[in-house]
């Protein structure tokens, strides 16, 4: 049921319950009408035996029930629940399943990215823009796993992109171990997108250094992935790799093996120096992966049950502070 054009009610039916006053004054019996006594204050007894008496007691009493009526009447509007659509932005769903899988490992620590004319250290520059760029994923299930000698799930899959930006925030060198387990942390990523339904499954990892913890190959987790049809985007984060690098120098990262897993799952390699470069893979990565999409239809109403109910209450009390005075 609609009033006017813009306030509907959730439960008009209640409305027919309004004559039901009036029906219980004229269809019951005398007999049925009457009941014990009840003790009262004296002032309180004296103003109900004068209200029977005289005309000015006649149209007291008139007024009396008038507002009993509009006390009744506003009772019932509230309890049918007058509401309206409000206005909500469509979700975005994309179909995608989307991991960040983030190197926390001990050379993240270092300060070698400049940022707004400051020196920061990589993890700075990696939670900085990889919390913007999570932001930015709406209509995508995020999740977010972190990795150094072990690898854990720091935020499950998740449409909500706003709690995985603020664990990305929030990552903490030395969590997982300050080792690089790079198979293990794509590993986990893939054992639960097998589990998914998902369109799309996509993982962008992220690293800064060199395969030296865990048992397996990370190219042949790669080949998992691409036999599960899982793309694996890949940063390799750091000035220097390992075909720059001197003999022995520490704080390297293995680029090459970073590009063989995204070409071996059919994703994208990026090679990240300064915090430019950073900036503008996440621009590439929105590129490759969009989010634009059909948004999921949803009702959402805002409730004014509440002013019918409080303006009932305010006439009540107004009603008993009269009789008493």
């Amino acid at each position: 049921m609609r009033c006017g054009a813009v306030l509907e009610l959730a439960d008009p039916w209640v409305l027919l319950l309004l004559p039901l006053p009036f029906l219980a004054r004229h269809l019951l019996s005398p007999d049925q009408l009457t009941g014990g006594a009840m003790r009262v204050p004296d002032r309180i007894g004296a103003v109900l035996l004068a209200g029977g008496q005289g005309p000015s007691a006649s149209a007291g009493a008139g007024a009396t029930r008038g507002l009993l009526w509009a006390v009744w009447a506003l009772l019932l509007l509230a309890a049918a629940g007058p509401r309206d659509l409000a206005p909500v932005s469509a979700l975005k769903v994309t179909g995608r399943d989307l991991a960040i899988v983030l190197d926390l490992s001990g050379s993240m620590v270092r300060d070698d990215f400049d940022l707004d004319d400051r020196q920061i250290s990589r993890l700075e520059a990696v939670t900085t823009v990889g919390a913007d760029f999570a932001r930015r994923r709406g209509g995508d299930r995020v999740a977010l796993i972190v990795f150094g000698s072990e690898a854990y799930y720091a935020a499950p899959f998740t449409f909500d992109v706003e709690a995985v930006a603020r664990r990305i925030e929030g990552a903490t060198i030395g969590i997982s171990g300050r080792a690089t387990n790079i198979s293990d942390g794509l590993g986990l990523a893939i054992k639960r997108m097998t589990q998914s339904a998902a369109a799309s499954r996509v993982v962008i990892l992220l690293s800064d250094g060199i395969n030296n913890a865990g048992a397996t190959n990370p190219r042949g987790v790669a080949e998992l992935a691409a036999r599960e049809g899982i793309r694996v985007h890949t940063i390799a984060l750091g000035p220097k790799d390992l075909t720059t690098a001197e003999a022995g120098e520490r704080g390297v990262v293995d680029a090459a093996t970073l590009q063989a897993i995204s070409e071996i799952s059919g994703g994208e390699s990026f090679r990240v120096r300064t915090t430019d470069d950073l900036v503008a893979v996440s621009e590439a990565l929105d590129r490759l992966e969009a989010t634009d999409s059909d948004g999921l239809a949803a009702e959402v109403f805002r409730d004014y049950w509440f002013w019918p109910a409080a303006l009932a209450a305010g006439l009540g009390l107004w009603l008993g502070w009269r009789e008493l005075t």
